[in-house]
């Protein structure tokens, strides 16, 4: 994170260090990303980014932070807005909700994007860290298995993985290839498949 020395910065100038992070991180993953792209968009010689940050990860965490606080502030609110949906009704409010945040910022859903499809070791320790921000999804389950809307059997943390990687699937495939007219819909489907089953009963 930010050395102290950054956060005394003006925010107009913390603002242009941060774009700056976001653009390069926005265009290449993490492990291609360069420091120098950086500040040479921010308007910051080397000695001052090394003031205000201790290397490359610090700054991709300082903006992934901040990025994850603008996510929150639409999407945190969501199970508030009706305590009694359940977490299928809540899944997909969350979903359409985290889609128009998508298309109102489209530079923060590339970094997200690109940080899944990196494979170096920074951003794998923070895949492991995001992944345990999926318990309260799983918190819900256990919530309406309780109540009786979802069978006690089910394997909670198994349904959101199931969920969360069928969403990037969908994500990757329809809204970077522009295809997103239908996507919306086309999730909604797969949640009821998922909530109903496809099995008929024999009986």
């Amino acid at each position: 994170m930010p050395k102290k020395t950054f956060e005394n910065l003006s925010d107009e100038k913390k603002k242009r260090i941060f774009d700056a992070a976001v653009q390069e991180f926005s265009n290449r993953r993490f492990s291609e990303a360069s420091i120098n792209q950086i500040i040479k968009t921010a308007e910051i010689s080397r000695g001052s980014f090394y003031q205000y940050f201790h290397n490359k990860e610090d700054i991709y965490l300082y903006m992934i932070t901040e990025i994850s606080k603008s996510k929150m502030d639409v999407m945190g609110r969501t199970e508030e807005q009706n305590p009694e949906a359940d977490f299928f009704e809540i899944y997909i409010k969350m979903f359409q909700e985290g889609l128009q945040w998508s298309r109102s910022n489209p530079d923060y859903y590339r970094v997200g994007l690109l940080m899944e499809l990196d494979d170096s070791r920074f951003i794998h320790k923070l895949q492991a860290m995001a992944a345990e921000g999926l318990k309260s999804l799983s918190n819900l389950i256990e919530r309406d298995k309780r109540r009786g809307l979802i069978k006690p059997e089910v394997d909670s943390q198994l349904v959101v993985e199931m969920l969360y990687t069928l969403n990037m699937n969908l994500l990757m495939k329809d809204f970077m290839s522009g295809l997103e007219e239908n996507m919306e819909k086309r999730f909604i489907n797969m949640v009821e498949i998922i909530r109903g089953g496809i099995a008929r009963d024999k009986s």
